[in-house]
């Protein structure tokens, strides 16, 4: 039996402090990755050290280091080293410990061949991804469960406020109504700015951009509130000509034929909706999985047990967050459904499948 098949007896799983190192790993060598693994602050993802004890209890045989977002289903490994294969296969083992849906593993030093001996597919790499944002070049992803979830492309903000343009742009790519080369920053701004809210995207204008942009595709919104929303921290002058043109957006829905269900979509009711095909734009807080309540557009766009994946355009730099986190990102049901109360109110827009000219909608009514 090969190393890379083996399952490691009783991985030690220890806590990855900043700035210091065991010493069984220094005495793997890699000072170049150890440099890594310290260059960030990376204690909100909960970093730790995977390892494989050697025969005399002491020294280690193989480690790697792995992070999380917080309330997700997965596991990242940054990078392995000693006994590569042996590394990944006791991340693997330790993922399945915890019931996770998937482990990740950045391309800083792995290749595309031993990620596929352990059971790693590439992912394809991001379309865009602001400049000033580090990142690998590459990525692999391992599911454990024999669900298939489909990948979209994955294309980074280049701006802090167009994530849901990019979130809507996604999703066209991922249904096959906008090409992969039509997908660039031309195309983000150019729905963001039928879209925005100045600078914001609330739920209403853009399921309007949406259904402006792309005729043939059912757009439902879904807000829970009747009034303007992500406005609470502009002053009450600032709040005024928003709010205007929220209820302008309104008007809009109602001429083209944009419904605005007012009620909050559930984690099961986007459940239902990923199984129609349909693809979810979900307003969430980043609270729980960065630390810091903004409101922000992510895509709803698989499902796995226990899981609903989805696709965010931003990643937090400063904590070791990459594009390899926010793409084909696992978020435990329960966790997801904390995330969708933003400032005491829920918002969604749904896309469905494009229809043919004069074809009846077969949308079902939501759960």
């Amino acid at each position: 039996m090969t190393s890379q098949q083996k399952t490691p007896v009783n991985p030690l799983v220890v806590p990855f402090e900043a700035g210091s190192s065991p010493t069984p790993l220094r005495r793997l060598g890699h000072p170049e990755v150890l440099e890594r693994w310290h260059a960030v602050d990376r204690t909100a993802h909960a970093p730790r050290i995977v390892a494989v004890p050697g025969e005399d209890g002491e020294d280690w045989t193989a480690a790697a280091l792995v992070t999380a977002r917080p309330h997700t289903a997965y596991l990242k490994i940054v990078d392995a080293i000693g006994d590569i294969p042996a590394a990944v296969a006791a991340v693997v083992a330790h993922a399945r410990g915890r019931e996770l849906a998937q482990v990740k593993w950045e391309g800083w030093t792995a290749g595309p061949e031993d990620a596929a001996a352990a059971g790693f597919a590439a992912l394809s790499p991001p379309l865009a991804r602001p400049e000033d944002v580090a990142g690998p070049a590459a990525g692999y992803v391992r599911w454990l469960h024999d669900s298939t979830v489909t990948e979209p492309p994955y294309y980074g903000q280049t701006t802090h406020f167009t994530c849901g343009a990019v979130t809507a742009l996604v999703a066209q790519a991922h249904a096959g109504v906008l090409s992969w080369e039509e997908f660039d920053r031309r195309a983000e701004l150019t729905l963001w700015r039928d879209a925005t809210n100045f600078p914001a995207c609330e739920p209403v204008g853009l399921g309007v951009a949406v259904r402006r942009a792309w005729p043939s595709s059912p757009v439902e919104v879904h807000l829970d509130v009747d009034r303007p929303v992500l406005l609470d921290h502009l002053s009450q002058s600032e709040q005024e000509w928003r709010a205007h043109l929220q209820r302008m957006s309104r008007t809009d829905a109602g001429r083209i034929g944009v419904p605005i269900a007012p009620h909050r979509l559930s984690t099961a009711a986007i459940r239902s909706a990923v199984g129609r095909r349909e693809h979810v734009l979900l307003l969430v807080s980043l609270a729980g999985m960065q630390g810091f309540d903004v409101p922000h557009w992510v895509l709803c766009h698989g499902v796995v047990p226990g899981a609903v994946v989805v696709d965010d355009p931003w990643a937090n730099a400063a904590t070791g967050d990459t594009w390899v986190d926010a793409h084909l990102l696992p978020v435990a049901d329960r966790s997801l459904d904390t995330m969708s109360v933003v400032s005491g109110f829920s918002g969604a827009v749904t896309i469905g499948r494009p229809q043919r000219s004069g074809a009846p909608s077969s949308r079902p009514a939501d759960e």
